[in-house]
């Protein structure tokens, strides 16, 4: 099973904004936003709703990024790495 770097605290994006250059904040895995107990359910049975068709074929991992200064998000696809 592959982790993801960014939610086990391994590595750590730092993006810029497109619209006004302020540091992106991470704001997690966008599955925890769908619902109340989306963050308890098991992420890979996630990946099969989450409007991304290769998430978990290419064990990847999507996260949301966004601006505080000016509202910008995007989505980013972090890839997971395989246990050590």
């Amino acid at each position: 099973m592959a982790i993801c770097p960014i939610c086990n605290g391994f590595k750590m994006l730092h993006l810029t904004c497109p619209k006004c250059n302020s540091e992106l904040k991470e704001g997690g895995r966008i599955m925890d936003y769908y619902d109340d107990y989306s963050p308890y359910m098991m992420i890979d049975h996630l990946k099969l709703e989450d409007g991304y068709p290769t998430t978990y074929s290419n064990h990847k991992c999507p996260h949301l990024f966004y601006c505080a200064k000016c509202g910008f998000e995007d989505v980013k696809l972090i890839k997971e790495q395989d246990p050590v």
